[in-house]
């Protein structure tokens, strides 16, 4: 593997999602050493970002996730300092981070995306609710993780919602709840793998579901139709595409009860610890988590 060269591997960061990217960028790492690849491990979190340059990187994969990692930042100090790296670039890292702007751009290339209303100290609870119904889910605009995320029941609840997440995001949004199934869509050069059911024991996909409790289903195949999951796979392509974004992602999507996908987000920089989902859509196309990095490695470029 030296048509690599040394490979910095990102990890840590200074984000809320600091120890998610250790776990991330260290699995990462042991994976890139196994299979005879240079790779060395750099925390911006710790170290003076302008180091890398020193470091004599010929490329970097970025495990880091959240702000300063995942929303264009180091993106482009390593434009600026031309050392290749994973996944997309300024403009789409930074349009990815934001749901907000994810959904005016969808809502505008005609990608379902589920109704929303952006929350402040002034709005009008009830407004809301008579807008979106209830449940919704209150998140912060630009976190990730589900980190500051809230499912409301109740009008009552609102407001104490919005504090939570504009404790992360001084942009919150309100998010019509869809009801039916809830499912993710990898993209890795260009590939739509297998996509995933996902069935949380508690209420919904939250933060505990995805890296702490252990009985949270993953099912694969997802159990739809082969025509519809080719076709929602179509889709979500599209939607990666149309927000600029390169090398690999991942798109969350429900499906309601007649069939049809509304897109959630997507993530520029997925996860790679033991509960995450792009190496198991990998598993199932028969890619070995090895060879997963290989791929996302070979897309790896600056602009």
């Amino acid at each position: 593997m030296n048509r690599f060269g040394r490979v910095g591997v990102l990890l840590g960061g200074r984000s809320a999602e600091r120890e998610i990217s250790l776990n991330s960028g260290n699995r990462v790492l042991a994976a890139l050493r196994s299979q005879g690849i240079d790779a060395h491990p750099f925390d911006p979190g710790t170290q003076d970002i302008a180091a890398l340059q020193a470091a004599g990187f010929d490329r970097v994969m970025i495990a880091l996730h959240g702000r300063f990692g995942e929303d264009g930042t180091v993106q482009g100090v390593l434009d600026w300092m031309g050392i290749p790296y994973t996944g997309s670039g300024v403009m789409a890292s930074a349009l990815a981070m934001d749901k907000w702007r994810t959904k005016l751009i969808w809502q505008a290339a005609g990608i379902p995306t589920p109704a929303w209303e952006i929350l402040d100290a002034r709005s009008d609870w009830q407004a809301v609710v008579d807008k979106l119904g209830l449940p919704v889910f209150v998140k912060p605009a630009r976190e990730g993780s589900s980190l500051g995320m809230t499912r409301v029941t109740h009008a009552d609840d609102l407001f104490a919602a919005w504090q939570r997440a504009a404790t992360y995001d001084p942009i919150v949004i309100a998010e019509q709840a869809i009801q039916g199934g809830e499912y993710t869509c990898s993209i890795v050069a260009g590939e739509v793998l297998p996509m995933i059911r996902l069935v949380p024991a508690g209420e919904y996909y939250d933060y505990e579901a995805k890296y702490i409790r252990n009985d949270t289903r993953y099912e694969v195949p997802c159990g739809l139709a082969p025509a519809d999951e080719k076709r929602i796979g179509e889709i979500a392509l599209r939607a990666f595409d149309i927000l600029g974004c390169r090398g690999w992602g991942r798109l969350d999507v429900m499906v309601d009860q007649d069939g049809r996908p509304w897109f959630l987000e997507i993530n520029t920089s997925p996860g790679m610890t033991d509960h995450s989902l792009v190496p198991m859509a990998a598993k199932a196309a028969g890619i070995p988590f090895g060879e997963l990095l290989v791929k996302v490695l070979e897309e790896a470029r600056a602009d």
